[in-house]
């Protein structure tokens, strides 16, 4: 089995297209999700991680896009848990390769979306539990 040509399709993954789409889902999905999706974003653009992890962390964000999940979105809640494992998955194996800066441009779009409380959440991307 052949697999396709995923950096084919890096042009559809704009900054601006990206962040309209993950703007929509944002308050629905939890400020972990937006910031584990703009981690891996951000880190596309970067010359220090592989064509074939590139290829995974375009995989993912085509997972959270795309309309077809194994556990639809309309579903409150466990309809959005998916979407997060498969980021959460796929930046633990890429984590090395994220930068500082990548993280911080990260966090200052999610900070025009998400009230600090909000974000103190996502601080914690491999955690199960927010700050306190």
């Amino acid at each position: 089995m052949e697999l396709p040509d995923f950096m084919a399709y890096k042009d559809r993954f704009t900054e601006s297209g990206f962040a309209e789409k993950i703007s929509r889902i944002a308050k629905r999905a939890g400020a972990k999700l937006v910031y584990a999706a703009l981690i891996l974003y951000y880190t596309l653009e970067s010359d220090k991680v592989s064509l074939k992890d590139k290829a995974i962390i375009v995989g993912a964000l085509g997972y959270l896009i795309s309309p077809l999940d194994v556990v639809p979105d309309a579903f409150p809640i466990i309809g959005l848990g998916d979407d997060l494992a498969v980021l959460i998955f796929v930046l633990k194996k890429i984590w090395g390769d994220v930068s500082e800066d990548v993280k911080a441009k990260a966090h200052a779009k999610l900070s025009k979306w998400f009230d600090e409380d909000e974000i103190l959440e996502a601080d914690n991307l491999f955690e199960d539990t927010p700050k306190a």
